[in-house]
């Protein structure tokens, strides 16, 4: 009989479905980007939600983050003022927010960490709400994505704000992806690294052809050593998580905006443009 969420908790579902090659392993990547976390990325992650956020802080609110992956983002939350809740289906990832914590904010009792799944409804119901819920990458990932949708939409308190970024439907490409990520998540450990810079050699070369034609091979060389100005991630770090990325669904624009409009959700920010199979970003208010 086929395991399932009724069976197992979050750390055993995850690991079961890791087994089964019907998961990429995030925390595993999480924890390796771990040690590059400083000051530089950190500040560059309070500037992205400044940003989308359209807040100078975040002083007095409180901030859910579904899929907290290294915590970075609950970090910078936190710092910028914030009570923060994060959480993640990922055991190793519920790590990395744990050293994250003990590193700037040691017995901290204004930000929690637990392992648990978005899908997980009573467990989304026992959260209560929150003056910013945010989910960065994530819910299309858990192989649920508008279930997840629901869940983290009614955790957003009334003119509460929902801070998502999903993939983009590219049609074909996005089919194409797909296969790649679950190929990729089926092969034994030792060839995954090699197919995914081997999948992902064809935009290196065009990005260096293109660098070298107009004279300006800094831009490929920044393309590496300025990653970290891309939210603070490094480049290597988001290969892998691209190429492996599994589950992986996606999303148009129109369809996340007619969901959220549908229930109370007012659109204040978008970033869609010429994002290709990258995330778009929304930041939705409740009415």
């Amino acid at each position: 009989m086929d395991l399932n969420a009724a069976d197992l908790n979050a750390a055993d579902l995850n690991a079961a479905e890791i087994a089964r090659g019907e998961r990429f392993q995030f925390g595993q990547n999480w924890s390796q980007f771990l040690p590059a976390i400083d000051e530089e990325r950190i500040q560059q992650a309070e500037k992205s939600l400044r940003e989308m956020l359209e807040v100078d802080s975040l002083s007095g609110k409180t901030f859910l983050d579904i899929g907290s992956g290294s915590g970075l983002f609950s970090l910078a939350a936190r710092r910028l003022g914030a009570s923060v809740h994060s959480f993640d289906f990922d055991p190793q990832s519920v790590y990395c927010a744990t050293e994250l914590k003990k590193n700037y904010f040691r017995d901290d009792e204004s930000w929690k960490i637990q392992e648990a799944s978005v899908l997980d409804g009573e467990f989304m119901k026992s959260l209560g709400q929150y003056d910013v819920v945010y989910s960065w990458g994530v819910l299309h990932h858990t192989g649920d994505l508008w279930t997840a949708m629901e869940n983290a939409q009614q955790r957003v308190a009334p003119q509460g704000k929902l801070f998502i970024a999903l993939y983009n439907d590219t049609g074909s490409q996005s089919a194409r992806w797909h296969w790649i990520k679950k190929t990729y998540n089926g092969l034994p450990g030792i060839l995954r690294s090699p197919f995914a810079a081997l999948v992902w050699l064809p935009n290196e070369l065009k990005l260096l052809a293109s660098s070298v034609l107009t004279l300006n091979p800094k831009r490929y060389i920044d393309s590496w050593t300025q990653y970290r100005r891309n939210r603070g991630m490094t480049k290597w770090r988001d290969i892998v998580d691209w190429v492996g990325g599994y589950p992986y669904e996606v999303s148009t624009p129109d369809e996340v905006f007619d969901f959220c409009r549908e229930r109370g959700f007012l659109l204040t920010k978008l970033k869609c443009g010429r994002v290709g199979l990258g995330c778009n970003e929304f930041v939705f208010v409740k009415r």
